[in-house]
């Protein structure tokens, strides 16, 4: 049985002049109601969501995938009932718990026990649901002995912990989490996708939003990829998520921006390759096991930015993170200043380390503001020639071969 059912959900915004009256007075909104009479309206209609349809079945773990700007939480926030669709239809059967932001519906100067009560009321459940289960929530957040503290006090980690901890034993028959455990560590993620697969096998229904591939792999049983508001596919996990890691990758061993640097900007990539590092092969599809790979950054600095790193993440071609690395592993260099000027830096992945598989890299860019991610900038492929996994028909990630020493 279906317990979502999305039918042609669309969801428009109007952009231009006339957002700019958010906030504005009364008077001035008068003012600019008369002014504006027989000007022509020049705001733009923008469609974040487009003809949207599919369905989110009992004992089902459905992955929402896309881009940032893809209209996945737009559409969260529809299910959810947060807003109200443009055009189309939502149907859902039973109850709906939704975890989109950190915290949300938590009073800061409340402590813990207090905002477990507010936000489960909140939620839907009864205060009599909310005692029984009170003590469970607290254990499953493991905040024990900060219950009686106000939760303005609390780590970003205890606020998703206790707020995932209230919406997960609310007993809703749909979940729908947005990217919120990203904040928490590795042991409570998997705490978290436990309790998700537990929902599931309940006869219940998790709707889920990440760019981590690895939790969409091993958790969904089904993957819907938007793009620019509309579905772009749907359906059986591997598949769809092997598709998307593909989508836009249009040079195999090396990526350049589409834009220079703009005024303001502190940082600039000329390019990002990923290239075999003896120098051979260079017009091959594949990478032979044993063959080292240098992946090699081609950027200027233009300004100051706080010290930060450099940094790329390695996913196979069905979404399993393998490795990520930057360069400050070493904490000395974390903390080393930007040098203003070109720079070209290498990375070099051992011969034999990868096993044989499609991959996908993803890297940074320090900005003033932060880290930003370019995602899958070249892909590239360890073929069985000269690998320990094809000569032994070995298991597992990675394939290195270890001195033995006797």
């Amino acid at each position: 049985m279906n317990l979502v059912s999305i039918r042609g959900v669309g969801k428009k915004y109007r952009i231009g002049k006339r957002m700019e009256l958010m906030g504005r007075s009364f008077r001035d909104r008068i003012t600019d109601f008369v002014l504006a009479r027989g000007s022509v309206d020049d705001s733009q209609e923008f469609w974040a969501l487009r003809d949207v349809t599919f369905d989110v079945a009992e004992n089902e773990v459905t992955g929402v995938i896309g881009r940032n700007g893809a209209g996945k939480s737009t559409l969260l926030k529809i299910v959810s009932e947060i807003s109200e669709p443009t055009e189309g239809e939502i149907t859902i059967r039973g109850r709906v718990s939704s975890l989109l932001e950190v915290g949300i519906g938590f009073h800061p100067e409340l402590t813990g026990r207090e905002n477990v009560y507010l936000n489960g009321a909140i939620l839907g459940m009864t205060r009599e649901e909310i005692r029984r289960k009170f003590d469970e929530i607290v254990a499953f957040a493991e905040v024990e002995n900060f219950i009686e503290t106000p939760v303005k006090r609390y780590s970003s980690g205890m606020y998703v912990r206790l707020a995932f901890a209230v919406a997960a034993h609310l007993e809703p028959s749909v979940l729908i989490v947005d990217e919120v455990l990203a904040v928490g560590d590795i042991a409570f993620q998997r705490k978290c996708l436990g309790k998700m697969e537990d929902i599931s096998r309940q006869g219940r229904a998790v709707l889920v939003v990440t760019h981590n591939m690895s939790i969409i792999t091993q958790l969904c049983t089904k993957v819907v990829w938007l793009d620019r508001g509309r579905v772009i596919d749907a359906g059986e996990t591997s598949r769809v998520v092997s598709k998307y890691m593909s989508e836009g990758v249009t040079s195999m061993m090396s990526w350049k921006p589409e834009k220079p640097a703009a005024d303001g900007d502190v940082f600039a990539y000329h390019e990002f390759a990923a290239r075999r590092a003896d120098g051979e092969g260079e017009d091959e599809d594949a990478i032979p096991g044993d063959a080292a790979l240098d992946l090699i950054f081609d950027y200027t600095v233009l300004g100051f930015i706080n010290p930060g790193r450099l940094s790329f993440r390695i996913n196979r071609e069905d979404g399993l993170v393998v490795l990520t690395s930057s360069n400050t592993d070493t904490t000395a260099a974390s903390h080393a200043p930007w040098v203003v000027g070109r720079h070209r830096v290498k990375c070099t992945i051992p011969g034999g380390l990868l096993a044989p598989a499609k991959y996908f890299v993803t890297i940074s860019e320090p900005t003033a503001r932060g880290n930003v991610l370019h995602e899958n900038v070249v892909s590239f492929t360890i073929s069985d020639q000269n690998s320990l996994v094809s000569r032994d028909r070995r298991e597992g990630v990675v394939a290195p071969k270890l001195e033995w020493i006797e």
